[in-house]
């Protein structure tokens, strides 16, 4: 079996438990290529499968949909999994464990590297899923969202699971990193700055009398928490250099 970390390879399978809208498929397999799950499975879709409006509302992700496998009902869709969850925004009345969608996912990410099938229900866009599917699952995934409007559609579920199962199975790698800055300032760069701001802004009779001491080293702290680079040295040189010229420009 394919390690977990490469892409789609022992990943849950996403279940949609009798989805009503070609578009809300397809926007769940546009969430689940966004982070690696490659396997959808439908049970009973509404309107049939496969259905035109789920490709074009998967803005490209159509390999998910050519592969997406259709079963008559969630036992037969879970049938040869060995751990399922189903996720759920309200309590069910059932004796489950309930699971944060971040320790449900590192669980799932386990089961995966020892081999284990998995997978997560999602249920109806109007009425969720029904007590007889939730029976069939081991624990209960819900979301951390404001209790006043706790309604997430098909997609936003699918989204938000995905994130986690990459936080779990492989971590974080941003896609690009900033521009890489020019090496921090070196202690002489930081003194030249400070010895060059602190002649100009005294020339320009800034300091109130005996205040310079406290006001200095106040400003020096400032500039060490911006942890500046040598080309911000530089810029803020040029920066005091230009304003000391114009100075002694109005000045003549």
């Amino acid at each position: 079996m394919n390690s977990v970390t490469d892409s789609g390879a022992g990943c849950p399978a996403i279940i949609l438990v009798e989805p009503q809208l070609g578009e809300n498929i397809g926007m769940a397999a546009r969430a689940m290529a966004n982070f690696g799950l490659s396997e959808l499975r439908l049970v009973a879709p509404r309107d049939g499968w496969p259905n035109p409006a789920a490709v074009a509302a998967a803005a490209g992700a159509t390999a998910l949909l050519d592969k997406a496998k259709v079963y008559p009902s969630t036992a037969a869709a879970v049938a040869d999994l060995h751990c399922v969850l189903a996720t759920s925004a309200r309590s069910r009345g059932q004796m489950k464990r309930v699971l944060a969608p971040d320790a449900a996912m590192a669980d799932l990410a386990l089961r995966s590297r020892a081999g284990q099938g998995t997978g997560i229900l999602f249920g109806r866009e109007r009425t969720g899923l029904e007590n007889d599917d939730i029976s069939l699952c081991d624990a209960l995934v819900t979301f951390p969202v404001d209790p006043a409007f706790a309604s997430l559609n098909l997609a936003q579920a699918v989204l938000l699971v995905g994130y986690e199962w990459t936080r779990a199975s492989r971590g974080l790698a941003l896609p690009f990193e900033a521009n890489p800055a020019t090496p921090p300032a070196s202690r002489a760069s930081l003194i030249g700055l400070f010895e060059h701001l602190e002649a100009e802004l005294e020339a320009a009779a800034f300091y109130p009398p005996d205040k310079k001491p406290v006001m200095a080293r106040n400003m020096r702290d400032m500039f060490h928490r911006m942890g500046p680079t040598e080309q911000d040295v530089r810029t803020w040189r040029g920066a005091i250099r230009a304003l000391a010229e114009l100075r002694r420009t109005r000045k003549a």
